[in-house]
Order: structure tokens, then sequence, then C-alpha cells
């Protein structure tokens, strides 16, 4: 079963521009030893908002596309967030003895990245749809 090249390339445009977007944050924004990882927390938060917004507008309120999608969904969203990151500073919290860090740092993106979630659903479906 062959692949959809188009769609391939809307994956990987769009989790370049999500990869690169996240690297600059976190050049921006670089975490001290035993801090808050502020990059990778702002990155997932977004990400999550990114795809509740983009998620519900296709499927609900957009027609049919094959490369929407993919791009903003596998492609941006999955390039900008990073769960491997979150996983490596939160070991590396505990390992510098910031339990109280690591453990907020956990249920905090948890937490917000839910509400984004909720939040930017919310607003696709409370928009007036307008033909």
């Amino acid at each position: 079963m062959g692949h959809d090249r188009r769609e391939l390339l809307a994956i990987f445009v769009g989790g370049a521009i999500g990869a690169w977007a996240r690297a600059l944050v976190g050049m921006g924004l670089p975490t001290p030893t035993g801090g808050w990882p502020w990059a990778t927390f702002l990155v997932n938060v977004v990400a999550a908002f990114m795809l509740g917004y983009f998620a519900t507008r296709l499927l609900e309120r957009l027609p049919a596309s094959n490369f929407q999608r993919p791009f903003w969904g596998t492609g941006l969203c999955a390039g900008l967030s990073t769960f491997s990151t979150m996983q490596v500073e939160v070991v590396r919290l505990f390992e510098h003895g910031a339990w109280a860090v690591a453990v907020s740092y956990v249920l905090a993106s948890l937490v917000a990245g839910l509400l984004a979630l909720h939040l930017a659903t919310a607003m696709v479906r409370r928009a007036v749809v307008r033909w």
C-alpha cells in the first residue's frame, strides 16, 4: 500500500516548521539547572491548544482535506511539542534534587495542556459559521 507523497510532504513541512519553532523557543528560554523548563512547557501547551483548534476546525467546520490534517496535526503540532524532552527534563530535575519542581512541572504540563486543548475546542465550536 503506497503513501500519498503530497501527504508525506505536508507532514514533513509541518514537522520541520514545528521543530524549528521549538528550537528557537528553546534557545530563547534556556533552563537553569534545577529550574522550571519554560521553553518545553510553553511549546507543549501551545501545541495542545493548536491541536485542539485545528483538529476541531478541520473535522467539524471545514470541508475534508487530504493535506491540512497531516500538515497541522501530525506535522506542525507534533514537531512543536516534545514529550521526550519533557521526560529528560523531569529526570534531570530529580537528579538535581528539585523534586518539587519536577512534580509541579509534570502536573502543570498535564493540566495546562488539557485546559488549552479544551479552550481551543470550545472556541471553534462557539464560533459562528458563515458560508
